[in-house]
């Protein structure tokens, strides 16, 4: 009869194969962005990026494995400002929790700002986030503690400029896009409003805006 082997130690080597590039590729994708190199994070991991395509067979199976675990705590978070009692401090909450997710991680703002191209996992991601981010703005304007002319948009830009500054300042300073978001929450209020000048842009002048960068590599 032949030998048939264990297959336990090949699963092993699978698994820790696994860990070791998602470990790797959570480091490049924060650092990088969704486009940084994935024969370097095969590299980084010790492995062939043959292995890489075995486990992973296009980069956004890899990216969506990586994001994944944060999308879920970020849900959960917005989840939890949305039980918050006071209208402006879930309003307050759901910019930090966004705000804080994507500053240093360079993935996240890529995935926030719709910077490459997604499938169902992401859209749906996506959509459970910015239903969440309405029915907290829809409450807290129905309260009136936040201006009625403030639309997803402009939370979408905030997310989006500060991304930028926390990019910008994340060696020299990497707090400081606080400042920035603090400044703006006080723009949101509703009490002592100025005019705003230009109208509000919808989600998808605005996404095609945003999703002007490099070229997706799949």
């Amino acid at each position: 009869m032949p030998a048939t082997g264990n297959p336990l130690p090949a699963r092993r080597d699978a698994r820790r194969n696994r860990e070791r590039l998602l470990e790797c590729a959570r480091r490049a994708f924060a650092e990088q962005g969704a486009q940084a190199a994935l024969d370097g994070i095969a590299r980084e991991a010790g492995l062939v990026v043959g292995t890489l395509y075995r486990h992973f067979p296009a980069r956004l199976d890899l990216l969506c494995a990586v994001l994944e675990p944060k999308l879920r705590h970020v849900i959960e978070e917005i989840e939890a400002a949305l039980g918050l009692e006071d209208p402006w401090h879930a309003f307050r909450s759901l910019l930090e929790v966004l705000c804080t997710a994507q500053a240093g991680d360079r993935a996240f703002a890529d995935f926030l700002a719709r910077r490459f191209p997604g499938d169902d996992r992401t859209e749906t991601a996506h959509s459970e986030i910015c239903a969440l981010a309405q029915r907290v703005l829809g409450r807290a304007q129905a309260a009136g503690v936040v201006r009625p002319d403030v639309t997803g948009a402009d939370l979408f830009l905030l997310l989006w400029a500060s991304s930028t500054v926390a990019e910008a300042t994340r060696h020299a300073a990497p707090s400081l896009w606080r400042r920035h978001v603090h400044l703006a929450l006080d723009g949101f209020r509703a009490p002592d409003r100025l005019d705003l000048g230009e109208p509000a842009w919808d989600a998808e002048r605005l996404c095609h805006a945003i999703a002007t960068g490099p070229s997706w590599q799949p």
